[in-house]
């Protein structure tokens, strides 16, 4: 049985910096993890979602499962949400969003405050992040979230973060409504790339649909 993982990157980002969370990802599921690159700021949510989903339509795999990190989280969500038709013709497999800011972002909203704030972060983040949002999970397939505790990143830099973090995204912001389960790691935002435990925790989950450490408030 072939299994292939894609990996979507977050802001600013190429797909490059994830070679050691899809090495280890290849090794623990036996598959093939590649990544799948978009223009972070030149285009919105939507448009990227529809190149991801015509990415994830040219794949020939038994089973395919999808890693977002940051802002790629996001693009997975709206795909989901806006193109049914094209996620229920692919191979089956499981969801996992690594800091994902499913419900918003103060970051973003700090950094939108400051001179060229806006055209920095580009189109997607302004129609996703600016404004408090609640999303609910479908369901369709298994869906993890791993947040971070580590509060070192960008987020401290442009204004203060109200709760605990990874630095740039708060905990309370990754928490999504129909979410199979949760866990909270020792990580900051970016380092979760480089995390074995959070490489081996999404492992885990892509695998069996649950993680090996629980979040006491993840769903059941």
């Amino acid at each position: 049985m072939s299994t292939v993982i894609v990996y979507v990157h977050g802001l600013w980002q190429s797909g490059v910096e994830s070679f050691w969370l899809r090495r280890i990802l290849a090794q623990d599921l036996q598959a093939e993890a590649r990544a799948f690159s978009y223009p972070s700021v030149a285009a919105n949510a939507s448009s990227n979602a529809r190149a991801l989903a015509k990415h994830l339509t040219a794949i020939s795999a038994d089973r395919l499962h999808l890693v977002g990190h940051s802002l790629g989280g996001l693009v997975i969500l709206k795909l989901f949400e806006e193109d049914g038709a094209a996620c229920a013709q692919l191979p089956p497999g499981r969801i996992v969003l690594l800091g994902p800011p499913v419900r918003g972002s103060q970051t973003a909203q700090n950094l939108a405050r400051l001179p060229f704030g806006r055209q920095i972060m580009g189109i997607g983040v302004g129609e996703e992040l600016l404004e408090s949002r609640e999303r609910r999970w479908s369901g369709v397939r298994d869906l993890g979230v791993i947040a971070g505790d580590l509060g070192l990143g960008l987020g401290r830099l442009v204004g203060s973060l109200a709760g605990a973090s990874d630095g740039t995204v708060l905990v309370e912001e990754t928490q999504l409504e129909g979410a199979a389960d949760r866990v909270i790691l020792r990580v900051s935002h970016t380092g979760m790339l480089f995390s074995s435990a959070v490489a081996h925790e999404a492992a885990a989950f892509l695998s069996t649909g649950r993680f090996s450490r629980r979040d006491p408030e993840s769903a059941a």
